[in-house]
């Protein structure tokens, strides 16, 4: 796997994960690679720098700071629903049903649902919202 700096003919800058340089040649090449911000299908290799791998991470290292205004927002927020709500993790929906039938004290939540979880609660009236990040690890 290889990460490659993008940038789209909007000046549009992001990342993106591909098998090899040829992978994404192909799919280049048959307009299937396209802008996360505005979905043109101009998108070309931006000057990359190696990255190596640093002896230590510290939560104040430029590698982790936000990449756009957009990603600081996202961050916030996240910070912000963590400070204020509970964590239910799987039992959200379970959770969610009980505070809206009364049968649970009234409380901010958050945590997962499966997708059938979820459509139920919507067509039930349980106000619910999907969150923009997943608590899944990925490294």
């Amino acid at each position: 796997m290889i990460k490659f700096s993008l940038i789209c003919s909007n000046d549009h800058r992001f990342d993106s994960w591909f098998g090899s340089n040829a992978d994404f040649d192909k799919l280049k090449n048959r307009d299937l690679v396209s802008c996360v911000v505005c979905g043109v299908a101009d998108v070309k290799k931006a000057i990359m720098a190696p990255q190596l791998p640093a002896k230590t991470r510290s939560e104040d290292s430029p590698l982790l700071a936000p990449a756009s205004a957009a990603e600081q927002a996202v961050r916030e927020l996240r910070a912000r629903i963590e400070k204020n709500a509970v964590d239910v993790g799987t039992n959200f929906a379970t959770e969610a049903r009980k505070i809206h039938d009364g049968d649970a004290p009234e409380r901010a939540i958050f945590g997962q649902a499966k997708p059938e979880e979820a459509r139920s609660l919507i067509e039930d009236g349980v106000p619910v919202l999907p969150l923009p990040w997943s608590t899944k690890r990925t490294n």
